[in-house]
């Protein structure tokens, strides 16, 4: 096995202020040959902000050509070593090299024109604008000078031949906004790749709102890049992609790199990926299922249907259950959890709230009949980014945030929005910072937070754990498990695993309709076959 001088610093810790706790069988990795075909070499990589030690005297390196997987709960360190490497932050302390040569970046034009390239977790694209257009967002003119003429034949020729470098599709001449999830992935790939030097890609959570199929899609566009001898940093909370894609994995903890692997070697070896990021046995990751007695009705769903969308779908929910709903990208989970809140209205069928049949005249209506959704699209629909985590807490809740006068109750509010940090282990607690500060993950608990706050009697949670590292997943889990004491809660989800350990109840959809109604008692691969395939 190959281990470079960052491998080394990590199995046998340089001194005793730097012991770091790590999984048992971490020293078992013994030392080899010195890796020589480094294309980025980072040592004692430091940051701090204000008191937090975010990075600890970091050591990492990337070969040319691999494609290596940063891991670690929120907060451990990994976002912030590729801001750094990015541009966005400056590091405090360390040294960087790039091809052997020491450089240093104090902004994200500095990293990019030392050959490194970014796509974030939610790519900011101009849905109006076709896929050749957001390729080459800010370079749509190749002459210099003032005026500037974008040559839009010409941007469309070098998008499809930066296209026609990989075995992938996509529709470029559309609209991004009408495109599906993996080919929006794509787009923002090759908006990276615009450049003919980038050497280093950093792709954050690029699986996290992907299917099965474009997820082989998009894993088969990175071995493409790997053979063409680009390096990719590949951030991700799906630790069995990691066997699947990775050539190499490092674990942060603590602002701390613990290890860094080769897939084969762990895989060999039977490593357990979730006990060195959690520096424990993760234990049982669903809390016990339903032994109480069951409450009355409060949602009942009588054949609701929308044109396109979904047909005859028929369920009810009662206070003390959870009710899980599994469905792939594409299966109606999305519009049909919208139509739950009054998002969007079903153009057939009935919906029921506690035993009363109700036409639901928007959100705010949903909200004061006691219905909280946790949306899939937490940035666009779940939060007002600009805003402050507490703002954000208690911003579904007018009543409770304010006096009957109208006026805020900012002081309540602020002491109400840090206990649910606190329940929902957000990291940093930082209350009055703004949420588009925050990582995904931790994003997610916002949303959770802002539910818990809103006191529903009836929950809808989609995609409750997109981009929640395993750490925090079983709290996670846990809260939605107590609010099911005193509310019906619907979980829809596109991992089964998670539909299966969490629910009392499981139903799936297909394609709009349910192959599967609700069942208390169902194999994992029953509800797997009637999810993917559309199997009753």
């Amino acid at each position: 096995m190959k281990i470079d001088r960052c491998e080394r610093s990590a199995v046998r810790p340089r001194s005793a202020r730097d012991q770091v706790t790590a999984y048992p069988s971490a020293s078992v990795f013994e030392e080899g040959e010195k890796v020589t075909d480094l294309v980025l070499s980072m040592t004692g990589i430091e940051k701090r902000f204000g008191p937090v030690l975010a990075l600890d005297s970091i050591d990492f390196s990337l070969q040319r050509g691999e494609i290596h997987a940063l891991l670690g709960v929120n907060g451990a360190g990994k976002s912030t070593l590729v801001k750094i490497l990015s541009g966005v932050y400056v590091k405090d302390a360390g040294e960087i090299e790039i091809d052997g040569r020491r450089v240093e970046f104090s902004t994200p034009r500095d990293a990019i024109e030392q050959g490194i390239a970014s796509v974030q977790q939610h790519p900011e694209l101009v849905d109006d604008l076709s896929g050749h257009e957001n390729i080459f967002l800010g370079q749509e003119a190749e002459s210099p000078g003032l005026f500037k003429r974008i040559d839009r034949h010409g941007m469309r020729d070098r998008a499809e031949a930066l296209l026609s470098r990989f075995p992938v599709a996509a529709s470029l001449a559309l609209p991004v906004g009408a495109l599906p999830p993996v080919e929006k992935e794509i787009v923002a790939v090759l908006h990276a790749l615009r450049r003919d030097d980038i050497k280093i890609l950093i792709l954050d959570e690029p699986t996290s709102t992907l299917t099965e199929r474009e997820k082989a899609q998009l894993f088969q566009m990175m071995r493409a890049l790997k053979t063409a001898g680009i390096a990719i940093i590949y951030i991700t909370h799906r630790l069995e992609e990691v066997f699947d894609i990775a050539d190499r994995f490092t674990i942060f903890r603590g602002g701390r790199r613990i290890v860094t692997l080769t897939s084969q070697d762990a895989s060999e070896r039977g490593v357990s990926i979730a006990e060195l990021m959690l520096d424990r046995t993760p234990g049982e990751l669903y809390p016990p299922k339903l032994t109480r007695k069951r409450g009355e009705i409060l949602l009942d769903v009588r054949k609701l249907s929308q044109t396109g969308a979904y047909q005859d779908i028929s369920f009810s929910v009662q206070r003390g259950e959870i009710l899980g709903i599994f469905g792939l990208v594409g299966s109606g989970i999305d519009e049909l959890a919208k139509a739950l809140f009054g998002a969007t209205r079903p153009g057939a069928g009935e919906i029921r709230l506690m035993g009363e049949a109700v036409k639901l005249a928007g959100p705010r209506d949903a909200l004061r009949r006691g219905v909280f959704l946790l949306p899939g699209e937490r940035k666009t629909e779940g939060l007002t980014l600009t805003r402050s985590v507490t703002f954000n807490t208690t911003l579904a809740n007018p009543g409770r945030a304010s006096r009957v006068c109208g006026l805020i109750r900012f002081g309540r509010n602020r002491e109400a929005a840090a206990t649910l940090a606190k329940q929902v282990a957000l990291h940093p607690p930082q209350l009055w910072q703004v949420v588009s500060a925050f990582s995904g993950g931790n994003q997610q608990k916002i949303v959770l937070a802002k539910g818990l706050f809103c006191q529903a009697d009836i929950y809808i949670f989609v995609e409750p754990t997109v981009g929640v590292d395993i750490g925090a997943r079983a709290k996670l889990y846990g809260l939605i498990r107590e609010l099911s004491a005193k509310a019906a809660v619907v979980v829809m989800s596109s991992d089964c695993d998670e539909v299966f350990g969490l629910s009392d109840r499981v139903m799936a959809l297909y394609r709009g309709r349910a192959p599967l109604d609700p069942v208390e008692t169902i194999t994992r691969g029953r509800l797997l076959a009637a999810g993917i395939m559309g199997a009753r």
